[in-house]
């Protein structure tokens, strides 16, 4: 891949992640239960649901590239539009601060599973990947590496930010973090998903 776009891409999806959402609070919430080492568990069932929405549209868009070039750069647009509405939606969001429950203690399936079903019912996350996915493939080279690339880069953000949630929610307990963090966190976010957009509108063929 060509560098600047492995390091917008890198970028764009560690924002995303990091942006507090349900998966960040489930993997804060059992760090808080389990201690970090054991909310690992929770945190790579997030990151299995993440990487089996990541092989659906990897699937799909392979199959869109053999199909119609122009189809293809359709939805490349429809991906730009789509960073915008995340970036104005992240920096106008009013969201409260995050609660950190301490739940009860979980055994490592459970763990698992929880972390699983919260992320997978998250159809967010399809839509991320089917519209993202688009911006930072080159058409021209081998498709296949670019995505296996991509794929490995999304599994490892998701396992460190994640991952720091889980020891975070361990530190703070119930305390919670001020709204105004999150707002900051938010606005922090949406800029960067907004300079994103515009980087790959001037890529899109």
């Amino acid at each position: 891949m060509d560098m600047q776009t492995f390091l917008i891409f890198t970028m764009t999806t560690f924002v995303v992640v990091f942006s507090p959402g349900p998966a960040a609070i489930t993997a804060a919430a059992q760090g808080a239960g389990n201690g970090t080492w054991r909310a690992m568990l929770g945190v790579l069932g997030i990151a299995f649901a993440n990487a089996v929405y990541f092989a659906l549209s990897a699937t799909g868009i392979a199959s869109l590239i053999v199909a119609s070039n122009l189809l293809f750069s359709i939805i490349k647009w429809v991906g730009v539009a789509y960073l915008l509405y995340l970036g104005v939606t992240a920096i106008t969001s009013r969201g409260g601060g995050l609660i950190v429950a301490k739940g009860e203690a979980g055994n490592g399936p459970s763990l698992f599973l929880k972390g699983f079903a919260v992320e997978f019912a998250n159809p967010k996350a399809l839509l991320y990947f089917a519209a993202i996915l688009p911006q930072f493939l080159d058409t021209s080279r081998a498709v296949l590496p670019q995505i296996l690339i991509m794929g490995g880069v999304t599994l490892l953000i998701d396992l460190l930010v994640y991952g720091v949630y889980a020891r975070f929610g361990q530190a703070i307990a119930s305390s919670g973090v001020k709204t105004s963090v999150i707002r900051w966190i938010n606005r922090t976010a949406g800029s960067a998903l907004l300079f994103a957009a515009f980087k790959m509108s001037k890529t899109v063929a």
